[in-house]
């Protein structure tokens, strides 16, 4: 029963956390827009996201050993948005800057948005397993 519900709340869970994890770096590219040299970063989403959700199926976690059976068994699990890539701007800047505004604020607005619907899903389907479950 846990399984099922684990499998049915994956996607979501891993989506979430490469959403934010996504936010964080389109951030850091809008902050460093007037950095000299700033190299604008980005990740490909839906690859890591299917990444992710391969690994999860293959149970590929390592494990901790455990002296004692009363520790908490302890899991480590990469996350796959630590690779992170340089952005190709479409017009290069006089001190070497590769950050687009307008290109980092449609990212950054469709990313948030995408984060929101994700969540609104996320709250309908815990809604209809609470529904289900009573």
């Amino acid at each position: 029963m846990i399984d099922k519900l684990d499998s049915a709340l994956r996607f979501h869970q891993e989506a979430l956390s490469l959403r934010a994890r996504r936010q964080e770096v389109l951030s850091a590219n809008i902050a460093n827009a007037d950095t000299p040299h700033y190299k604008a970063r980005d990740f490909d989403f839906s690859g890591k996201l299917q990444e992710a959700l391969e690994r999860g199926r293959q149970s590929g976690s390592m494990s901790m050993s455990t002296t004692s059976a009363r520790h908490l068994p302890g899991e480590a699990r990469a996350s796959g948005a630590d690779e992170l890539l340089y952005r190709t701007p479409a017009q290069s800047s006089i001190d070497g800057n590769t950050v687009e505004m307008d290109m980092e604020r449609v990212n950054f607005a469709d990313n948030a948005m995408r984060y929101e619907a994700n969540l609104t899903l996320l709250g309908a389907k815990i809604k209809s397993l609470l529904a289900a479950a009573q």
